[in-house]
């Protein structure tokens, strides 16, 4: 029996010394939203290019996980108690493949406790095995969990729960607008020389569910946004992006949801900018990247990285007629997730006000940096 402990024991430090091993050779090419590689692209993986045009998305088929090299499900939003509370939440997980290896997968989740002013996070790893990811052309929606942590989802239809010290939520989503928000016209975006990645969104999701807070459990409602990535892209050293979420609260005549997305390159020139605004009555439309402008408003430096980041902006968009301020909910809403996807990266909740064609508007969002701090191999996550 001792023996049979001692083989057991063993057998256990192998396996999670090559896990250790494993994940530091996936975190070394890291490319993923909220994730910018310090360390450049992964040994001999490169995008896969695409000789023939991709076909269309389909749902539901496409909500399932697919066989490519990078994959995100990406959840961003807000809710609040009958009390008032206000809480901003991310939920993420990635999937990422490469050769023959299993599925690895990270997931993030954080919550911005704003009433109290305070920002926390927690990360997830771990590989999945080969029937992680379902046939092609599955029907039944993803079922992606993760140390405890779940995301399922089915024609608009979510479940998500995440705990972490102090924090854990439990919620239901359902999607309020009549069909999923196909972005870059068609549902494919570019990364330049990294590759295309499919790319769909539902931007206005019904929120409700508890939200245990140090230890109580709280009735909450809200609503939320969803993005959904996959492709045979990858992130390259030193890239990175701005990536905004609007909701408008007071829907006008023409305005509901935005999406604006701007991806540059390691010497922060923009390779791709995206826009898409669904109108009031469901339609989605693409904004062209000459009606967008964008300000800088301020900056915060990060105690704990040294990385500066914008902190305040202000979006016009000439067609339609928008101009809005964003401002953070709270200046420090950076996660610095060195044990998962080996970068830092700001995810925040922002309070928005402007005009739209001459009428006051009022909103929320969230807003994601990446690409403004290199952490050092050797980074720890405090």
């Amino acid at each position: 029996m001792r023996l049979l402990r001692i083989r057991s024991g063993i057998a256990w430090a192998i396996k999670t010394a090559l896990f250790v091993v494993l994940a530091a050779l996936l975190l070394a090419g890291c490319g993923l939203p909220g994730t910018i590689s310090s360390g450049g692209s992964l040994p001999v993986t490169k995008p896969i290019p695409t000789a023939t045009p991709l076909p269309p998305v389909r749902f539901p088929q496409d909500e399932a996980p697919h066989s490519n090299l990078t994959e995100w499900w990406y959840y961003t939003g807000h809710f609040h108690s009958a009390s008032g509370h206000e809480y901003g939440f991310e939920l993420t997980l990635f999937q990422t493949l490469r050769g023959s290896l299993a599925p690895y997968y990270a997931a993030h989740y954080a919550i911005s406790d704003i009433s109290r002013g305070q920002f926390h996070y927690d990360q997830q790893i771990g590989f999945g095995s080969p029937d992680s990811i379902p046939p092609a052309g599955s029907t039944q929606g993803f079922h992606l969990a993760l140390n405890g942590w779940t995301l399922t989802g089915l024609n608009g239809h979510d479940q998500l729960h995440a705990a972490m010290t102090d924090y854990a939520i439990n919620l239901t989503l359902s999607d309020a607008l009549p069909h999923p928000v196909l972005h870059g016209g068609s549902g494919l975006i570019s990364y330049g020389v990294g590759g295309f990645s499919y790319y769909y969104s539902r931007p206005l999701m019904r929120v409700s569910g508890t939200m245990i807070d140090h230890g109580a459990a709280i009735p909450v409602t809200g609503q939320a946004w969803m993005d959904h990535q996959w492709g045979n892209f990858l992130g390259l050293g030193g890239s990175g992006w701005d990536w905004y979420s609007i909701q408008l609260a007071n829907h006008t005549e023409y305005h509901t949801e935005y999406m604006l997305y701007i991806i540059r390159d390691s010497q922060k020139r923009p390779l791709s900018v995206v826009g898409t605004y669904v109108a009031a009555d469901g339609s989605v439309h693409e904004i062209q990247a000459a009606n967008l402008r964008f300000s800088v408003l301020g900056h915060w430096t990060s105690p704990a990285t040294g990385g500066v980041y914008p902190s305040g902006w202000q979006v016009t968009i000439s067609s339609p007629a928008l101009t809005l301020t964003l401002a953070p909910a709270l200046r420090d809403q950076e996660l610095v997730t060195a044990q998962s996807t080996g970068v830092a990266y700001w995810e925040g909740a922002v309070r928005i006000s402007g005009r739209a064609n001459g009428a006051a508007v009022t909103g929320q969002g969230y807003v994601e940096l990446t690409g403004y701090v290199n952490l050092p191999s050797n980074a720890a996550t405090p």
